[in-house]
């Protein structure tokens, strides 16, 4: 191709082209640029005069770019590693609070398929508030089934270790109050019930926690009209009337031991 497109200018070289091509060479020629413009063309040149080099050349080179698309090929056709989760769910999996990623060491492995395959599917992480979702979603869009199975046995070799309280001024007391609508579904230490598809609270994030009841509240989670799950999630969490009533009820999620 670089033949191909260098061919008016070889012609300009002529059938003496070399000697043509390396007159820049002689005593008191125009600096080394013209030097080297006349070494490439006079170069240009003897190839061009010689077909069996040019056919040899052009042969080599259709090689060498199918080799590399043969290569590219089998390169995509490679599984590719989506143990990538610890980026942001940290190294033990214990969450990350600078980006919202929560523990997932400990997590259901029901639950915890139920949720990639909701941000594979565009139920959830779609909303343009809801941050984290957003950043979540392309995570899991590329997941296939088997890549789901392989990271759920992956986190379920991971210790769990509850998470520590972060969130302060909460009343625990009047959270207790507020929490029976919740141990409905979530169980009255919040171990969670998977007959009800309901993920255990206690020990999870309590800044997590939080994000969610509130993304819930706010409509960012839960109204995909394939999420039933989300769906009675909003409608429950509204029992908590506001962002106190979140911080009251974490509060009291965080005094429960799993």
């Amino acid at each position: 191709l670089c033949l191909a497109g260098e061919r008016s200018h070889v012609g300009a070289v002529g059938d003496d082209g070399y000697g043509q091509a390396t007159k820049g060479l002689e005593p008191g020629s125009n600096g080394s640029a013209t030097r080297l413009g006349a070494i490439y063309s006079g170069v240009l040149a003897l190839i061009w005069r010689s077909k069996s080099m040019l056919k040899s050349f052009l042969a080599f080179s259709l090689c060498i770019t199918c080799m590399g698309g043969v290569y590219a090929a089998e390169t995509e056709r490679e599984p590719f590693d989506d143990r990538y989760c610890t980026t942001c769910h940290g190294a033990d999996g214990r969450g990350n609070e600078g980006v919202q990623a929560p523990r997932l060491a400990g997590m259901e492995p029901w639950y915890l398929r139920r949720q990639l395959e909701n941000f594979r599917a565009d139920r959830r992480g779609v909303h343009p508030q809801d941050r984290e979702g957003i950043a979540m979603r392309p995570m899991a869009t590329k997941l296939s089934d088997e890549s789901i199975d392989d990271i759920i046995d992956w986190v379920g070799s991971w210790e769990y270790v509850p998470a520590e309280a972060t969130i302060e001024g909460g009343d625990p007391a009047r959270g207790r109050g507020l929490y029976g609508g919740c141990a409905v579904c979530h169980g009255d230490s919040a171990q969670g019930n998977e007959s009800l598809g309901a993920p255990a609270l206690a020990g999870q994030n309590d800044w997590y926690l939080v994000t969610q009841l509130k993304n819930f509240m706010a409509g960012y989670r839960g109204a995909h009209p394939d999420d039933t799950y989300g769906a009675q999630m909003r409608t429950m969490v509204n029992t908590l009337r506001n962002e106190a009533g979140i911080i009251n009820v974490v509060s009291y999620i965080n005094t429960l031991s799993r």
